[in-house]
């Protein structure tokens, strides 16, 4: 029979001590280096009084190896005897390194030994980013503050989740820098840049920035913008291995966060807006080498099968799609930037998938098929790739609509029974319960208040699309809209109240396709197939009501019976990712510039704090030395937002990770500089032809940094000072600004293109300048 050996509370102590679990002992983490895991585990097991060995009792003298073997493999144990000191501290030095994220540790990520780490994006491999830890509650949030902060020196957005494991703060800024820090003090470790070139950005609509890291057995992976998916050494940020996932010379990015399922790392593309052809690539984690490949959308059926996982998927997705679609969409799209989760009772990988290339369905399908696997959840085997299923949430697309959005796997019990679940809320605005193992439709709705693509879905799982939804040549308002009901920011489900946590908004757009010959591939350029300029009086009024309809919000969403449960008001777009945890707490960077605070049940708001930044980031929370910590990203940037200078310029402080605790003092941000005077518009002296050619490029090739109507964005053009009207040019035919993310776009545009952008950009600040002056703006 195996021994059981009981420790006393003085016996306890002791070992405490000896680890600087407590007071300082000769074995502290800090005197041997990279023991952090082992320390992690011994203080996660002090919280028991009981330990059973293997070993018969009175075989002390094999019971600290032993005991050593099962710390090493993760167990959550003591040495409850020591055969010698000399073999104890050989133990010590030689136990896991930092970032040992394992199988393992991935699928017992509540466990003691584990609870208090941020191991992957989501946390966990479900991706519902809700933490147990409950230290921080919804009885003394109140007394949370900075406890330190890491000026990231960028005022672009900053959209990645960090991870933090075994006492180190892991975090990627722009360009993909990552950092590594102390997360108990903010003291930098290391820095690894990967030296991505500034031209990159002008392939990410949004810009130059990544949702986050993988770690997996003392690595960490990046998933570069380049298209480079990079290893390097968590102890030190040294690179070792790096792949290169798509072709040179195409349209793709990478923005996404890679994920590692038992030893695969998988990373998807963008590019979709600028023309390639959607795929989803596993590497093995250890030595870079390609495992598997999965395209998302058909090809040329004349060059036969491409020898890859997805070869089985493609003669599903064919027959879908009409014309020389690869030719005239130059690639389809369906890209899958940023939408992944796993199931490893399974081993099914759950991909989502994104928008057509050219958006508008007309020239892209000749307004036919489906256009499988655009818009859709698809499942495959983590191990090879295989198709398994899919669900089309959006067929026919037509409307930019990405179904890339979070998706979160949880079991829950409906009309009575357990059904293992994936839940997503894409851009069309419908809420989506899907049965995980065969794909079949559980129940959608729409989460929005104003819905003009679809009323419904139907008995077969098919969207009732309205019929007034599809575009034609003659303008007309969709909400939700490219823009989307939800778009890539995290959401948490939390199994404690069942309930969903996203940011929802609601934003309508004009769409008109282009007419028949006017559309031609552009190579580089955002390929819509939209038209931009025609019938500017309608277009007038319906963004006028697009302007004025324009809300955002926090939801609490009920997946069980698809009804809202509360939500809170923001008035506009812009809101970030969430986090829940078992402390009964919602947290959430704001629009207005705050981390905030809620109780998870209600909604009832439990703290906030200015912060001058508007984080769009998903939070995470963490313990170290018996304390928690939440940290986020804090870096506005993304999508436009109509409303966001209505009531004065948009101000932000530089982009900044921050990490908080319980009765943190004395770390205070720095203030604002002082704000800028409003530039006066030049006069305009361009006739309306030239200015409505500068509209349609505008639309072609700024929208999505600068916003519609060149409103908000990531810089309000409409405001231009008078060096930048000179320079015009420069920055943006030469690049001039590349280094600040704009490139130069001499091999897009002309330069009487240019000059009509300007003269576009001219017309809008005079439009506009009267009445932000009378505003005191």
């Amino acid at each position: 029979m195996p021994a059981r050996i009981r420790l006393g509370r003085p016996m306890r102590n002791w070992v405490k001590s000896l680890f600087h679990i407590g007071p300082a002992g000769p074995f502290a983490a800090e005197a041997w280096p990279g023991t952090m895991a082992l320390h992690r585990r011994i203080e996660a097991s002090l919280s028991r009084e009981t330990w059973q060995t293997t070993q018969a009792p009175g075989r002390a003298d094999k019971m600290g190896s032993r005991m050593f073997r099962t710390f090493t493999r993760g167990a959550s144990r003591l040495i409850a005897a020591l055969a010698s000191l000399s073999l104890f501290a050989s133990c010590v030095a030689a136990s896991a390194g930092p970032a040992e994220v394992t199988g393992e540790t991935m699928r017992h990520a509540d466990a003691p030994a584990s609870v208090g780490d941020w191991q992957s994006y989501s946390r966990t491999w479900d991706e519902q980013r809700f933490s147990p830890l409950t230290l921080i509650n919804d009885k003394n949030v109140q007394r949370l503050g900075l406890a330190w902060y890491a000026d990231l020196e960028t005022y672009r957005g900053v959209q990645a989740s960090p991870l933090e494991i075994d006492g180190v703060l892991y975090n990627e800024s722009i360009y993909d820098v990552v950092t590594a820090y102390d997360g108990k003090t903010g003291k930098v470790l290391w820095k690894y840049d990967p030296k991505v070139g500034p031209e990159w950005a002008r392939l990410a609509c949004c810009g130059p920035s990544a949702r986050g890291i993988a770690a997996w057995k003392g690595k960490i992976y990046i998933g570069a913008l380049d298209g480079r998916l990079i290893a390097i050494d968590a102890k030190d940020g040294h690179e070792i291995w790096t792949a290169q996932t798509f072709p040179p010379g195409h349209e793709y990015s990478i923005t996404g966060a890679p994920r590692v399922y038992d030893g695969k790392v998988v990373i998807g593309n963008g590019g979709a807006d600028y023309g390639s052809r959607g795929f989803v690539t596993a590497w093995d984690a250890e030595t870079g080498k390609k495992v598997w490949k999965f395209y998302i959308v058909p090809t040329d059926p004349a060059k036969g099968p491409d020898g890859e996982a997805s070869d089985s998927a493609m003669t599903i997705a064919q027959p879908t799609w009409t014309g020389n679609f690869w030719d005239v969409a130059a690639g389809g799209g369906g890209n899958a930037w940023d939408s992944f989760a796993y199931d490893p009772d399974l081993d099914t990988v759950y991909i989502g998938t994104g928008n057509g290339s050219p958006h508008m369905w007309h020239f892209r399908s000749q307004d036919k098929g489906d256009n499988l696997f655009l818009c859709s959840m698809v499942a495959v085997d983590a191990k090879t790739g295989q198709y398994k299923w899919h669900y089309q949430m959006v067929p026919e697309e037509d409307w930019d609509f990405t179904c890339t959005q979070p998706i979160v796997l949880a079991d829950i019990v409906i009309d009575g029974k357990l059904r293992k679940v994936a839940m997503q809320a894409p851009k069309n605005g419908f809420f989506y319960v899907i049965d995980r193992v065969t794909g079949e439709l559980i129940s959608g709705k729409s989460y929005v208040s104003v819905n003009t693509w679809a009323s419904g879905i139907d008995a077969n799982g098919r969207p009732i699309v309205l019929p007034t939804a599809h575009n034609t040549t003659t303008p007309h308002l969709m909400s939700p809209s490219w823009m989307a009901g939800h778009t890539w920011h995290p959401m948490s489900y939390s199994p404690l109240t069942g309930l969903m946590y996203f940011s929802a908004q609601e934003q309508g757009s004009v769409y008109a396709r282009a007419e028949d010959g006017k559309y031609v591939y552009r190579k580089g350029a955002n390929n819509t197939g939209q038209a931009y300029g025609n019938e500017p009086e309608l277009r007038a009024k319906l963004q006028a009501e697009a302007v004025a309809a324009e809300k955002g919000y926090l939801l609490a969403w009920d997946p069980k019976t698809q009804t809202e449960k509360w939500r809170v008001d923001y008035g506009m777009p812009g809101s970030g990712g969430v986090l829940s945890t078992a402390g009964n707490l919602l947290i959430q960077g704001t629009i207005n510039k705050t981390l905030a605070i809620y109780r998870a049940d209600t909604g009832a708001k439990l703290w906030e704090m200015n912060i001058d930044q508007a984080p769009v980031a998903g939070p995470i929370t963490y313990t170290i030395d018996g304390e928690q910590y939440i940290a986020i990203n804090a870096g506005w940037g993304g999508s436009p937002v109509y409303n966001l200078t209505k009531n004065g310029p948009f101000r932000t402080g530089t982009a900044k990770l921050m990490v908080f605790k319980l009765d943190a003092k004395g770390v205070a941000l720095p203030p604002l500089p002082p704000p800028s005077a409003l530039p006066a518009p030049p006069p305009l002296r361009a006739p309306e032809s030239v200015v409505s050619r500068g509209r349609e490029l505008y639309q072609q090739t700024c929208v999505r940094c600068h916003g519609e109507d060149a409103i908000g964005g990531v810089k309000d053009l409409r405001w231009m000072t008078k060096e930048t009207h000179d320079a015009f040019n420069d920055i943006v035919l030469k690049g001039i600004y590349r280094e600040k993310g704009m490139v130069g776009f001499a091999d897009v545009l002309k330069p009487e293109d240019v000059e009509a952008i300007h003269q576009y950009l001219i017309a809008r600040a005079n439009e506009d300048y009267a009445d932000a002056s009378a505003k005191g703006k």
